[in-house]
């Protein structure tokens, strides 16, 4: 059976194990934190396969994951600014996809690791940029916010910065985080399909991978404790520039 699976998706079967945990584990994350659930995956599984294989495979895990969170989502997120910033990453998305198309497989792979720590760093020292507040601020914040997701599937990051400069509530941060991913995923289709990422063999890797990603989901917010809640983003942060720095590292140890 795991050969025929195997067989399906194009990847051994070792390769199908190793994307299955990791889809659980970011599905865990992403359950109790609000956030980084692609930014996992590609952190850890771009030595597997690459980012722009890995980035349709994501879609579908963050569709997944945003239906089981939603609801708390839409009623606590400012759903002015999450729609604001799904529409910029909508027109951000294309420039990403297209550049990581455009380059080596191999160095795809270190530009995305690269722009997961660069991203992860500044959350993790709080940097708050001032032009983010502004209403440019949030148009670009949510173009290039695309353009990420077109790169590494990590857009929610970008958007947390800006959530970080209007010194929103904890909880209202990562209701918005729910609502632009959700909003934003679906939009983002329409790229997938057009550059022709979102082939079959995408489709049937990403709607296995979103079970292990769903329940990942579940077990996350059952483990979600709210007097914890100040630690799970320095810890999800901490945890994704670590796996991205030993990634680059690997790349480079095997180039």
């Amino acid at each position: 059976m795991m050969t025929d699976l195997a067989t399906l998706l194009a990847l051994t079967g070792n390769e199908v194990i190793i994307l299955a945990v990791i889809c659980l584990i970011g599905g865990m994350v992403r359950g109790f934190s609000g956030f980084a659930l692609s930014a996992m995956v590609m952190a850890s599984g771009a030595l597997i396969i690459p980012p722009v294989q890995l980035i349709p495979i994501c879609w579908w895990l963050e569709m997944t994951a945003s239906l089981f969170m939603l609801r708390s989502g839409w009623q606590e997120a400012n759903r002015k600014v999450a729609i604001g910033l799904a529409i910029g990453s909508t027109l951000g998305v294309p420039f990403g996809l297209a550049l990581t198309i455009a380059i080596d497989p191999e160095l795809s792979k270190l530009v995305a690791l690269g722009v997961i720590i660069a991203l992860a760093s500044l959350q993790l020292a709080r940097v708050r940029i001032p032009f983010l507040a502004s209403n440019w601020g949030l148009y670009c914040s949510g173009w290039l916010a695309g353009v990420v997701t077109g790169l590494a599937s990590v857009g929610g990051m970008v958007v947390a910065l800006y959530v970080l400069a209007q010194r929103a509530q904890p909880r209202q941060m990562r209701a918005s985080l729910v609502l632009f991913l959700f909003v934003g995923t679906a939009a983002e289709m329409i790229s997938l399909w057009s550059f022709g990422v979102m082939d079959k063999t995408a489709v049937t890797r990403g709607l296995v991978m979103a079970m292990p990603a769903g329940l990942g989901v579940v077990l996350g917010k059952l483990f979600f404790q709210p007097k914890w809640e100040h630690l799970y983003k320095p810890f999800c942060l901490t945890l994704l520039i670590a796996l991205a720095s030993t990634g680059i590292i690997r790349l480079i140890l095997k180039a």
